[in-house]
């Protein structure tokens, strides 16, 4: 029995104890409370976690708040640099590693939510935007087996089909198709070709730039408006010191920002701002996010460096790639690092107005209107009286002398003498952009003018 009085010192009463006892259990169950919040996904607070994001160990997530993370990263991007309009045709490039593999699903649930909704919606004024896949086949510049190979094909067709509805076609295309338009062999002449390139690293790169222009070839033909790729975070860090290493420093911005219209296909990078630490993780987690052994070998030479380097500083810091990644963006970008406004009067105008909203326009972007004829890098007039060096062809006199820095060491033949051979084992596609590379690009010219120019509705006076 207790008291009231409080100078009660009987042994009887229990004042005094259920006032020290008392707080005891609340301890203990906020302690209880406080592991079990632990043992929660710190977003939906229902589910265990799984993983942990790029933060930490303090960024637990179970396996569908990750997804949706990763997912809104991806939609964001797509979204505000207004990269796939309902209008577009969307080409995604697939290589079966995690990156492309989790970009060509976000690109395909981003389609079906589009289908629903164009199919639950009476007005039908925004269409559902298509998607293709394509796969660059590069066994005949490594040592494959042939079983190796199809077994490789035959998982690629397999994930593209379970990617329904809607259906997507897909593109198997080896590398050297892009000489397919001259009417010759393509593997003897791709392997003269990587033969008459002494340095491992332009190997590496000359590689590079044969895909984009195939991948180029595959949407133009094929009536793509958009061409998707997935290089992340990690990726666009490698390349930023890579492109350092080897003096691309002016043409950086233009290879890292989201869009890229330069080409005839505008380029879009919507794994930008994910890292492939939580790609890779998405990957593993997810079980139908089945992807396929890599065909490329490791990369060598300055690419390989740097890659080692970077993934030294991952495991150092886990957010350097993103600092990297930041750190570069503080760049300017060029006029063409944003997706062309459509003027075409056949669109609807609820094209036209979802565009326009959605479409982010740079303040004080650079302009260039000359190439590298070889990697289509943005180059700086003032560097053109030093750059400029005469090859000796008569040919095609001075047709790459106007090559970046990196493409001229690297890529291009030394001895003047070669120069001539070496020409004439690149694509066509090449040569033509080499030729008529002065002409430039006319968009920017077109946007200054554009309040002077008459609307198809108007009238000449």
């Amino acid at each position: 029995m207790a008291c009231n009085s409080s100078t009660c010192n009987s042994s009887g009463c229990y004042k005094g104890y259920e006032e020290e006892e008392q707080p005891k259990p609340n301890t203990k169950a906020a302690v209880n409370e406080g592991n079990s919040c632990q043992n929660l996904c710190v977003k939906c607070k229902v589910n265990e976690p799984v993983c942990c994001g790029i933060g930490g160990e303090n960024s637990r997530f179970c396996k569908d708040c990750f997804k949706n993370n990763l997912y809104g990263k991806f939609k964001q991007a797509v979204t505000y640099n207004a990269m796939i309009t309902p209008p577009d045709k969307v080409l995604v490039a697939f290589s079966g590693g995690p990156s492309s593999r989790v970009v060509l699903q976000f690109v395909h649930e981003m389609q079906y939510k589009a289908q629903k909704n164009y199919d639950a919606n009476k007005d039908k004024s925004l269409p559902v935007f298509g998607v293709g896949v394509a796969f660059i086949d590069e066994s005949s510049t490594h040592s494959f087996t042939s079983q190796h190979i199809e077994k490789a094909i035959e998982d690629i067709r397999l994930i593209v089909s379970n990617l329904a509805p809607p259906s997507k076609e897909l593109f198997v295309v080896p590398i050297e198709s892009i000489f397919s338009s001259d009417g010759i062999d393509g593997k003897e002449r791709l392997k003269e070709l990587l033969d008459a390139v002494s340095d491992v690293t332009g190997k590496e790169d000359l590689l590079i730039h044969l895909r984009i222009l195939l991948l180029q070839k595959i949407a133009s033909e094929n009536g793509y408006t958009r061409i998707v790729l997935g290089s992340c975070t990690s990726r666009i860090a490698c390349h930023v010191i890579s492109a350092t290493v080897k003096g691309q420093g002016y043409s950086l911005s233009a290879d890292i920002q989201y869009v890229d219209s330069r080409w005839e296909i505008p380029v879009v990078l919507p794994l930008r701002d994910c890292p492939a630490q939580e790609l890779n993780t998405l990957c593993s987690l997810d079980g139908s996010l089945k992807i396929v052994e890599l065909l490329n070998g490791p990369c060598s030479g300055i690419n390989g460096l740097v890659s080692s380097f970077v993934k030294v500083l991952q495991e150092e810091n886990p957010s350097r790639e993103c600092t990297i990644v930041r750190t570069a963006g503080k760049l300017t970008p060029f006029h063409f690092n944003r997706v062309p406004e459509i003027h075409d009067s056949n669109v609807p105008s609820a094209t036209r107005r979802h565009q326009k909203r959605y479409t982010l326009k740079p303040n004080g972007s650079l302009s260039s209107d000359s190439f590298c004829p070889i990697c289509n890098s943005p180059l700086k007039k003032s560097n053109f009286p030093s750059s400029l060096r005469s090859h000796g062809s008569q040919q095609n006199p001075d047709l790459f002398a106007s090559a970046c820095s990196s493409c001229q060491f690297q890529i291009l033949p030394k001895d003047p003498s070669l120069m001539e051979e070496f020409l004439c084992l690149l694509p066509q596609e090449m040569i033509t952009k080499a030729k008529h590379g002065d002409q430039g690009d006319f968009s920017l010219l077109r946007e200054q003018i554009q309040e002077f120019l008459l609307s198809d509705g108007e009238n000449e006076i």
